[in-house]
């Protein structure tokens, strides 16, 4: 018998006995190993199976049902990062996936229930998610930004023209336009969810669309670049913090993974090079990437123990260096990452290998990371010519 695609399932973490209720979700299976979950609320045991059957629900998970099989029918990749992106409008849908519409209900259900604070609301849900401290700490920002702005307290003042003025307050030039659609991102998930649960009677996220907008290229150093950054003399503290920007850049770790590299527990040898065989700390994807010279260099200067610094301050020295080599581009340790990527690419390692090397679960979020080089497409076009009789 087939696995069903999309399930509902109760109290997946066994905690209805403790709290008196349990999560009722959506489990979405992606491939052998890969799940999403979609909290749809919290329910005591007794009520949680009436809930299930109600139109909402029903009409929630043949959105998640169509969006799989439009998936497998596009041959795309199976992966939590490119459902997200049709089920959150990041990726336009194909017609044939139908947008969940509003359900009439008896009047209670339909009706905004004025006494439940928004605010408080997206508090609790944040502090009780399964989501790991970086992500956390990510809708608290959006969490703070809507406290800030102020107009978005009560559900009742969760409209769509509330959303559009949250939308001009966020651009006053201090965020970037995909930085600003995450925030939507957050909000969206909750806003649904008070719909799903029958909170309020229309998700005012179906009645104005946010565009996405560009990233903004990152400029990556040049192996040029990294050479001078060896060898430039510093003091004591910016010592550290560059040897900890060029130990991202020779092996790709985000700076979070960096501060929790573990060497004897992390590692292993193939042939003459050792390779780190992890897990990303933001988004638990595995990856499998070589430690280069310049890093194990640096693993030995401080006996294969990085030294420890907020990632805050860190950035805060990175930008003294910059100033130190005269860098006319921004240094942080995303360009650390971004450089290796681009490093990678130009000496013709495949971008599907780049990806394993930096965790990421869509080779998109790579082609963002990596610059082409236009020195590699010259090499490229040369041998392309040679090849031509």
């Amino acid at each position: 018998m087939l696995k069903e695609n999309v399930t509902v399932i109760f109290d997946r973490k066994k905690q209805a006995a403790k709290r008196g209720s349990g999560k009722v979700e959506l489990r979405i299976y992606l491939g052998r190993t890969e799940r999403k979950y979609i909290s749809l609320g919290d329910f005591p045991a007794e009520k949680w199976e009436k809930f299930a059957s109600s139109p909402q629900v029903k009409a929630e998970r043949r959105k998640c049902e169509q969006i799989v099989g439009a998936m497998e029918l596009l041959g795309n990749e199976m992966t939590i990062a490119t459902f997200d992106a049709y089920y959150y409008g990041e990726e336009e849908q194909p017609s044939f996936i139908s947008t969940p519409k509003k359900v009439v209900t008896a009047k209670p259900k339909t009706k905004v229930q004025p006494s439940i604070n928004f605010i408080e609301y997206m508090k609790e849900h944040i502090k009780a998610e399964d989501i790991s401290e970086g992500t956390r700490k990510h809708k608290q920002c959006t969490l703070n930004a809507l406290q800030r702005f102020g107009k978005i307290q009560k559900l009742t003042d969760l409209t769509s023209n509330n959303l559009v003025a949250f939308d001009e307050w966020l651009h006053d030039g201090t965020r970037s336009d995909v930085g600003i659609h995450t925030y939507h991102k957050h909000l969206k998930k909750y806003s649904h969810l008070l719909y799903i649960e029958g909170k309020i009677g229309v998700d005012p996220y179906t009645q104005v669309k946010f565009k996405r907008g560009e990233c903004k290229e990152r400029e990556p150093l040049t192996e040029a670049e990294l050479q001078k950054l060896r060898k430039i003399k510093l003091d004591d503290k910016l010592d550290k913090v560059r040897d900890l920007f060029v130990f991202s850049a020779y092996t790709g770790l985000a700076y979070c993974d960096v501060q929790a590299f573990d060497f004897e527990k992390m590692t292993e040898q193939q042939g003459k090079l050792y390779y780190i065989d992890g897990s990303r700390i933001k988004t638990a994807s595995k990856f499998f990437t070589p430690i280069l010279g310049p890093a194990m260099e640096v693993l030995k200067k401080y006996k294969f123990v990085l030294p420890k610094i907020s990632n805050q301050k860190a950035n805060d020295f990175l930008h003294l260096i910059e100033t130190a080599l005269k860098l006319n581009k921004p240094l942080t340790f995303h360009v650390a990452r971004h450089s290796f990527a681009t490093l990678a690419l130009a000496h013709d390692i495949p971008i599907e290998n780049v990806s394993r090397m930096l965790g990421h679960k869509n080779i998109r979020t790579t082609q963002i990371y990596a610059k082409v080089l236009k020195t590699t497409i010259k090499r490229h076009a040369e041998n392309l010519q040679r090849a031509i009789r």
